[in-house]
Parts: structure tokens; C-alpha cells; sequence
């Protein structure tokens, strides 16, 4: 058995390459540590040896270039961080390290269910749309078709709160469409998922990706091929894809329900003529929206987080034991608090009644995010000791939504649930979402309906470490969505999904005081 030796190699005295991930047609993907941000798992990509030549060269350079710029406006596209030459001439990347499985992985066990194929479909297809309005050079905006759009080249990893999140990879084929006078006309691409056009070595445009996806729905949901090529040969599929007419969902699966709508989607995009398909992915986009509102994955999100509530940790009260401060920074921190108390004024615009909005607030440290409660005085009164709690639950489809929750809970009284939305599709949403990420904490402002002109009291409520990462993500993705605004349904999905886990949650919550007094005893 041959030792790999790049494995224990460190590339640029900064990337310890670790194990093999793949191994493809272009070259070699590696493992690895950056040591200069302190071991942060990495992927890197070696161009072979076999393609040392200058055109192949180039190309590996673009495909760095394209993924870098891609993967900055899409998280659904891989990102790519660094691009090098190293010592012995080779050229290679670096990207995000993915922990998941490809689609195809997925596919071969079994087709998937409606709700997670439109979860995951949707991804895509925002990846897709990003890539096909194009990257910028020197000034000018270049369309990029991807030309190998198939489930081995979308990767699915698992995050207990986001859900799933499908990312494209390998744009190593990829055509940057009026930004290469002389490209070849050969065939390139994969044959079962390639469209006629692509084929006969034409001029691509974006309806050739959307066949390919059309084939990959296809295959995602039936678990088999729309297409069935007589020889595995390129005379075979290209017969194929020119003259077969793809079967139906009936007859790939009849156990099979999915909605008309979708099935006329999917077979509009395997139509042979490119003009006879969906003419851009925001019209795939736009098709999928009803589809998703009915069968979206709106339904399980309430499980997903459910599962999680065990592994997020709980904010200790205020009778609990505190670090213990330097007489300087005990000093700085109680003058910050005393500005944000003496700064918080009501809105005239806001309802002296009881609710709950977030709000920004801009003091001598910097600006911070902080929750705005109105309550009866008595109601403020019974939690000024008190466990608290947080949870952030979050929507992409149909429109971006996360709900920001918070509970006061002590045994005396019933717990205080203290929700309110995010929108992320607006500034404001997503400035609060960041800074919750960033800051790792926030205020709670408590304000008593019988006297408002000022905060009556004060709190503050740290965020477990996984949700402040999650926050800035979801705050980037509502900056990319190009959904149509729709907040009324994901609001309607995520008041759901909090009402069906409220039980666990209060669960949790005794737990905590079960076991003191345990350890008391």
C-alpha cells in the first residue's frame, strides 16, 4: 500500500494537510488545518499533474476565482478561501470545510420526501441563481453556467437549528457565458444529466443548467432516471436526450403522490427544446413558492429544534454566584449600564400595553441589541430573580423570519414568555441579528405599564455559542433572498412550531431546579 505524502505536509507554512477527502478528473481535494486561525478545518484542492498545462492552469484559476466570488453572495454555493501555487509549481485552493454527505449519497438510499425535497431544491436553485446572474471583472458582469449540475456536485450538511444546507460544488466545467471568445465547442459534462444542447457542444446559457436540475429533481424524488440511454456511451445518451421522452412519475414510482403543480414543473424543465422550458431559475423559484407553503418544511422545524433543547444551555439567575470582576471593569460595565437604564425612553409610536419588540442601542461601547418588554409592575416584580432562557428559531422559505424567545422562569410563578420576530429581509431585522451573534449577549429592557417613562429594570441574557454563528448566517442568507416578500406564513409556521415545543422547554426548565435541590440534599 503507497504512503500518500502529502499527508502531514504543511503547504505554505500555514495549511497542515491531514487525510484524502476525493479524488476527481481535475485533481485531488485534502483535509486540512489553517494553523494561522488556529486549526480551523479546511479543504484544499490540487489541480492533477496530469493538466500542468497552460490551459488547464487557467482554468483551475478561474474556477477559484468564480467559487470565491459565488460563494461570498451565496451561502449556498462552496466558498473558497485562498488560492496558491505551491512549492513544486502546482496550483491548488482553499475552501470551506463541508461536514456531510453528497445528494447522491442521499439519493441512493432512498427518493426524498416532499417537504425535505423542497427544503433542499430550493437551495439549489438559489445557488444556481446566484452563479447565473454572474461575477464581476474589471466592471463588467459575466453569467456563469455551471454545466455539471448533478447530486454528487451538491453537498448537504446538518445543523441541529438550521436544518439542512445544500451547497453547489464543483464549478471546474463551469462556462463564464460572453467571457471566453475561445472556448471549445467539445462536450463537457456528465452524460446522463446533460442537455441537448449541451450535447451537440453549443453555446450554453442558463436553460441548459435548468435541465440538469430537471433531471435531478426527477431523480430526487422517484429515486430513478427520467432517461434510460440504450449504450452508457456518449452516441447512447446522446440519442437519449435528443429523442426519448422522459417516464412518468407513475410509472418510476406509482406508490408515488406529489402534487400536479411539481410534476408539470419538473417536466417542463426536461423539455428538449430550451425555449420550451423555464426560461430562468427565479421562475423555477416562483413555481416552487405555493409548493412550499403547502408542503414546506415549515412542519418539521418544530422537531428539529425540539431535538436540540437538551444540548442549549440556560442563563444562570440573578441569586446564582457571578464571575468575579476587577474593581475597574465592575466600574466601566456599571457606567454602561447606567447610560443604556438612563437612554431607554418609550417609543411615542409604540402601545403602552404588553409586548415585546427588538431594538438597537447605540451607547459609549458600541451599539448592542436589546429586547423592549412592557408588563404590569407586579408581573416585572416576580422575575427580578429568575432563570432565563433563549431560544432563536428560524424560517428561509417562504420568507426569512426567525423568532427571537425568551422565558423568565422561577417555581412561585407561571414562566413569562417573552417572543417577537426578526424580519430579515429588512436592514433593521438583520443588523439585530448580527449583533446578537456577534455580541453573544443582550438586554432585556423592562419597562412597567403603569409608569413607562423609563426602564424599570434591566436584565442580561447570554447566547450559547452555536446560536450566535447560526444568527450571522441567517442574518447574510435574509441579505441574499430573493424570495418574494411573504412574512405572514413563515410567522404563521414558527408560532407552530413554538407552541409544540413550549412543553419541552418548560421540561427543561424544572429540570434545572430538580436537580439543585439534588445537590443540595
Amino acid at each position: 500500500m503507497m504512503t500518500d505524502t502529502n499527508v502531514g505536509r504543511i503547504l505554505q507554512n500555514r495549511y497542515r494537510l491531514s487525510r484524502m477527502l476525493g479524488q476527481g478528473s481535475m485533481g485531488r481535494v485534502y483535509g486540512a488545518e489553517d494553523t494561522a486561525l488556529g486549526e480551523v478545518p479546511v479543504a484544499i484542492k490540487f489541480l492533477s499533474q496530469a493538466l500542468l498545462n497552460r490551459r488547464m492552469r487557467d482554468r483551475f484559476e478561474r474556477e477559484a476565482k468564480t467559487c470565491a466570488q459565488l460563494g461570498q453572495r451565496s451561502i449556498h454555493i462552496v466558498r473558497v478561501t485562498d488560492y496558491g501555487i505551491d512549492e513544486e509549481g502546482i496550483p491548488f485552493y482553499v475552501m470551506e470545510y463541508l461536514r456531510g454527505e453528497s445528494l447522491s449519497e442521499i439519493v441512493s438510499r432512498q427518493a426524498i420526501v416532499l417537504p425535505r425535497f423542497l427544503g433542499l431544491i430550493r437551495q439549489v436553485c438559489l445557488g444556481l441563481q446566484c452563479a447565473h446572474q454572474g461575477i464581476q471583472i474589471e466592471g463588467k458582469v459575466y453569467p456563469i453556467v455551471h454545466r455539471d449540475i448533478k447530486p454528487s456536485n451538491v453537498l448537504v450538511s446538518h445543523d441541529e437549528s438550521l436544518g439542512e444546507l445544500a451547497k453547489i460544488l464543483d464549478f471546474g466545467i463551469a462556462k463564464m457565458l460572453q467571457g471566453e471568445d475561445q472556448q471549445t465547442s467539445c462536450f463537457m459534462g456528465t452524460l446522463a444529466y446533460s442537455s441537448p444542447e449541451q450535447m451537440e457542444g453549443r453555446e450554453l446559457d442558463a436553460r441548459s443548467d435548468i435541465y440538469s436540475l430537471g433531471v435531478m429533481m426527477f431523480q430526487m424524488l422517484t429515486g430513478k432516471m427520467p432517461l434510460h440511454a440504450d449504450t452508457h456511451s456518449f452516441g447512447g445518451w446522446y440519442k437519449a436526450h435528443h429523442f426519448f421522452q422522459p417516464q412518468t412519475f407513475e410509472s418510476a414510482n406509482p406508490s408515488l403522490k406529489i402534487p400536479k403543480a411539481l410534476e408539470i414543473l419538473v417536466m417542463g424543465c426536461l423539455a428538449k427544446a430550451a425555449g420550451d422550458r423555464p426560461q430562468t431559475i427565479g421562475a423555477v423559484l416562483k413555481a416552487l413558492e405555493p409548493l412550499e407553503e403547502r408542503f414546506g418544511t415549515g412542519r418539521q422545524i418544530a422537531r428539529r429544534i425540539g431535538a436540540s433543547l437538551s444540548r442549549i444551555p440556560v442563563t444562570p439567575s440573578l441569586s446564582e454566584s457571578q464571575p468575579t470582576l476587577s474593581a475597574a471593569t465592575a466600574s466601566a460595565q456599571t457606567d454602561s449600564l447606567q447610560e443604556l437604564r438612563q437612554a431607554a425612553a418609550w417609543p411615542a409610536n409604540m402601545p403602552i400595553a404588553e409586548i415585546v419588540f427588538p431594538k438597537s442601542m447605540t451607547t459609549s461601547d458600541g451599539t448592542i441589541p436589546t429586547l423592549w418588554v412592557m408588563l404590569p409592575q407586579r408581573e416585572i416584580a416576580k422575575r427580578l430573580v429568575c432563570t432565563r432562557y433563549n431560544q432563536f428559531l428560524f424560517m428561509e422559505a417562504p420568507h426569512p423570519m426567525a423568532l427571537w424567545l425568551t422565558v423568565l422562569y422561577n417555581r412561585e410563578h407561571e414562566p413569562r414568555w417573552l417572543p417577537c420576530f426578526i424580519d430579515l429581509k429588512t436592514p433593521a431585522g438583520r443588523q439585530i441579528a448580527s449583533l446578537l451573534g456577534k455580541t453573544g449577549q443582550y438586554r432585556i429592557m423592562f419597562f412597567a405599564q403603569e409608569s413607562p417613562q423609563s426602564c424599570a429594570n434591566m436584565q442580561t441574557v447570554s447566547i450559547a455559542a452555536a446560536q450566535c454563528r447560526l444568527l450571522q448566517d441567517w442574518a447574510n442568507i435574509g441579505q441574499m433572498s430573493k424570495a418574494s416578500p411573504n412574512p405572514t406564513v413563515s410567522k404563521d409556521y414558527l408560532r407552530s412550531a413554538l407552541d409544540e415545543i413550549k412543553p419541552k422547554i418548560v421540561m427543561k426548565l424544572e429540570s434545572i431546579y430538580t436537580d439543585r435541590g439534588s445537590a443540595l440534599n
